[in-house]
């Protein structure tokens, strides 16, 4: 899983920084990838990603403010004019449909993939592959939601090397014995597969949220998460401008990480006001409180539960 940045601003675009979009890629484990939020020009920033228009089958709307979606009616139609087929699920705030449909016929587009757009309302969970799903509605001026992804445990990897070392070959029983099955060696040794494999997976927890100021509703979602993504659009001295803009500080990003004990904090979602430079000292403002804490740039690429990608 690797979460890759198309657009980390707040509001309007910048030069340095576009409005928000992150895609989740999990092309190895499902090739697919899954977008939250698409905001303006997303679809252009896409085309200097390696983020593929066609493996986007989810896209998930934190809310509806303009910075959030005026780039979803321009990417549907791309993704049919490259030739898209496979259904693509849209889940977002009531409204997300109405959106969607009024552009397209508006504008006299037709989409050549089934398109299905689920509305949510206040909280709750669902499962998609083998992945849960809870959503919940945040503090913002419109309904705003975060979202919690739990991927399923996954099997123990099999100890290739110790079997090797007692003499089967690798091929055809090597997957059997992945499968937990007993194979009959050429030998006549008969041998369990649950005997080479290692203790389970834990599968990855991710939280990535929509604009809010700060809610006790985030702790849940982001419990014990590998990675928090979290806007943090005002410096750790702008609380009260923060909350008349139903928005939050590096402070309150970090101390959120802090309370609900998760791994790691990316920072997204920046005000303009703050320059690479400044966004530096943004930064270092939220490692006061949680020291494992990133700052999203355009482009930026994480490895989920590892490093940040140069």
């Amino acid at each position: 899983m690797e979460l890759f940045f198309l657009g980390t601003g707040a509001g309007v675009p910048s030069k340095g920084r576009n409005v928000s979009s992150v895609a989740l890629s999990m092309l190895n484990e499902r090739n697919a990838i899954w977008l939250f939020d698409c905001g303006e020009a997303t679809q252009h920033q896409i085309l200097k990603s390696p983020v593929k228009l066609g493996k986007i089958n989810t896209i998930f709307i934190t809310h509806m403010h303009g910075d959030h979606i005026f780039g979803l009616p321009g990417l549907l139609s791309s993704r049919s004019f490259q030739g898209g087929e496979s259904e693509l699920f849209i889940y977002g705030p009531k409204g997300i449909e109405a959106f969607i449909r009024q552009s397209l016929e508006l504008s006299a587009s037709r989409l050549t993939y089934p398109l299905t757009v689920v509305e949510l309302e206040n909280e709750g969970s669902f499962q998609k592959d083998d992945i849960y799903i809870h959503y919940a509605e945040l503090y913002h001026g419109v309904k705003s939601y975060g979202y919690r992804l739990e991927e399923a445990d996954k099997a123990g990897a099999l100890d290739a090397e110790r079997l090797k070392e007692e003499g089967v070959t690798p091929g055809p029983l090597f997957s059997r014995l992945k499968k937990g099955e007993q194979v009959m060696l050429p030998d006549g040794r008969m041998i369990d597969g649950k005997d080479y494999i290692g203790a389970p997976q834990k599968g990855k927890i991710v939280a990535i949220f929509g604009d809010t100021r700060q809610t006790e509703a985030e702790l849940d979602l982001a419990h014990g998460a590998d990675v928090v993504v979290h806007e943090a659009t005002f410096s750790g001295d702008k609380k009260e401008l923060a909350h008349e803009y139903w928005h939050s500080t590096t402070y309150e990003a970090a101390t959120l990480a802090e309370k609900a004990e998760a791994k790691q904090l990316i920072l997204t979602h920046i005000s303009s006001r703050y320059d690479k430079e400044a966004s530096k000292e943004l930064l270092l403002e939220a490692r006061e409180i949680f020291p494992n804490t990133e700052m999203a740039y355009d482009f930026s690429t994480f490895i989920v539960g590892g490093a940040k990608e140069e």
